[in-house]
């Protein structure tokens, strides 16, 4: 069971060799473990938010010399009396002071558990809690900012004021109840009606936003799919400015996929170079290598389907593009090659091809700027940038969609004019899955499986 009067301990700082090395304490035995091997200023005596020099020993053997961070509680990241042991980063050296304070009274953290009894002690709800771990994770600048707008409190914000307003609506037609033989209203069912309509709005925002914020924290999955030699290596090491696949002129040089990452202003992109796709090959390995491509062609995001603007024509482009359309897939069509018969006989050779499509040439970077803008615009669509709350975890997105849910069934329950009671069921399991996703209603079980996704020293 979880217990929150245990000291814990952990190293804050990444696993590894370093300059520094950050031990944290956590609980109402942080100081005095700390005092125990600290050799300098007595620390409970220390004002918080203060800084202090000395050494750290054993007894009479000198382990490190290090800089002690003090927080006292409340005024700290959990809560309680917080103590920052800043080392050398030796990872020899951090284990021994480790390893003195558990023979001192502490016990080692588990992942998350500083930022669980942050939760506990109500310095976070549960939603800026896992917006802690978004940010440690975020790999872009989108991450980043949904990351940063969660921890701010921006999406809680929004989720409290839906809660509070729908808990006075709960508490009048509750009294109702308790003089039904009475007749009477206290609820306005027009402004119940009105709160209900904003919430829908607000909550169908929410929850469409999903699919973006899936790929912020996810990033995107981007296929080069297209036939031997029609350049998609020299298309990947154009797009990464660095040649990290091998060029030929000999078809089948690509026999596995290549799975590289792009930032393009502020979204991951992953480019997979796939093996060229081309029938009744008798290369055992480039079969195979084919499959993966098909593979990865299946499961990505977008498939860039590259093509030699000399060797193929029209019809062959427009058919390979309803297959795309058929699967469901968002494409691009990129012809290749420009360089050889310029922009404009290109446009009018595929001017039959009807979605989107670009002309460049991959060994020259021609127009790879403008490939880079529009792999962007598909998946952002100009959102990415936007104002307010992008839902980008899955247990928010499952709530979300039962607090919908219940919203539908109260104004159905309105609209028939059933009794206060049966409303006031409705508005109760809104308000459970309201508070889910706070975490003012909430299990040991979930927690304890919500944090350990997280760091051990975080």
């Amino acid at each position: 069971m979880y217990s929150i009067n245990e000291t814990i301990v952990a190293l804050a700082t990444p696993p590894g060799e370093g300059a520094i090395g950050i031990i944290r304490l956590s609980g109402k035995e942080a100081i005095a473990i700390a005092d125990k091997i600290f050799k300098g200023k007595r620390l409970a005596a220390q004002q918080s938010h203060t800084i202090h020099f000395g050494k750290i020993a054993d007894g009479d053997k000198i382990i490190d010399e290090v800089v002690i961070s003090l927080y006292k509680g409340p005024r700290s990241y959990t809560g309680e009396d917080v103590v920052e042991i800043s080392c050398h980063g030796s990872q020899y050296v951090l284990q021994q002071v480790i390893d003195l304070c558990i023979k001192n009274g502490a016990h080692m953290a588990k992942p998350g558990e500083f930022t669980q009894r942050a939760f506990l002690n109500g310095k976070l709800d549960l939603t800026q809690a896992e917006a802690v771990a978004d940010l440690i994770s975020s790999q872009s600048g989108a991450a980043h900012q949904a990351a940063m707008h969660n921890l701010r409190g921006g999406f809680s914000d929004e989720l409290k004021d839906m809660r509070e307003q729908l808990i006075k609506f709960s508490a009048l037609i509750e009294l109702e109840l308790d003089f039904s033989q009475e007749d009477v209203e206290f609820a306005d069912r027009t402004q119940l009606y009105a709160l209900i309509d904003r919430m829908t709005y607000a909550t169908s925002r929410l929850v469409s936003s999903f699919s973006l914020g899936n790929v912020i924290r996810n990033g995107v999955s981007v296929a080069i799919v297209g036939k031997p030699n029609a350049g998609k290596s020299t298309l990947l090491n154009s797009l990464l400015n660095e040649e990290r696949a091998i060029v030929s002129d000999i078809p089948g040089t690509t026999r596995d996929t290549i799975e590289e990452t792009l930032n393009i202003n502020g979204v991951l992109f992953r480019l997979i170079d796939t093996a060229g796709i081309r029938e009744h090959s008798t290369d055992t390995i480039e079969n195979i290598g084919i499959e993966r491509s098909k593979s990865a062609m299946s499961r990505a995001d977008i498939v860039v389907y590259l093509y030699d603007v000399q060797q193929n024509d029209a019809v062959e482009i427009k058919a390979q593009e309803e297959i795309l359309i058929n699967a469901g897939i968002k494409y691009l069509l990129v012809g290749n090659k420009v360089d050889e018969i310029g922009q404009h006989v290109a446009q009018e050779k595929f001017a039959a091809v009807d979605g989107p499509a670009l002309f460049i040439s991959a060994r020259d970077k021609e127009n790879i700027h403008q490939l880079k803008d529009a792999l962007y615009n598909i998946i952002a669509e100009g959102q990415v940038q936007r104002e307010g709350t992008i839902v980008t975890n899955a247990r928010h997105y499952a709530a979300l969609q039962e607090v919908l849910k219940s919203l539908e069934d109260i104004k159905a329950a309105m609209d028939n004019n059933l009794p206060g009671d049966l409303i006031a069921l409705d508005i109760r399991r809104c308000l459970y899955f309201l508070g889910e996703i706070t975490g003012e209603v909430t299990t040991e079980d979930k927690l304890d499986y919500i944090f350990s996704k997280f760091c051990i020293g975080k």
